[in-house]
């Protein structure tokens, strides 16, 4: 048992990944990630996408930015999006391919 509990990793740790997996859960927030996925955008495209007002994507952009699944820079009087790395790609294409696994069986 002491293997298995040290391959366990601490609170913080612990807790900021069930962060991170409490913030996949979302459908809008996984929409907005699909979306910056392929492209940097801007608050309003997003809203677009998600089919959301501005005010409410930008709610969901703020649990992103501090999860840091997501930045942002400024353009003149808008803030473009984008992913933070490719390790939010990869949680989202692997989640993806597990996803369409099972549609396949």
């Amino acid at each position: 048992m002491a293997r298995v509990s040290g391959a366990i990793p601490n609170g913080a740790s612990l807790n900021r990944v069930a962060d991170i997996f409490r913030a996949l859960a979302d459908p809008t927030r996984m929409r907005l990630l699909l979306a910056l996925s392929a492209e940097s955008l801007c608050v309003c495209d997003l809203a677009e996408v998600a089919g959301s007002s501005e005010s409410a994507v930008s709610h969901q952009l703020r649990v992103l930015r501090d999860l840091r699944l997501v930045e942002w820079e400024r353009d003149g009087k808008r803030a473009i999006y984008r992913l933070a790395d490719d390790h939010v790609r990869d949680l989202l294409g692997l989640g993806l391919a597990h996803a369409s696994e099972r549609d396949e069986r």
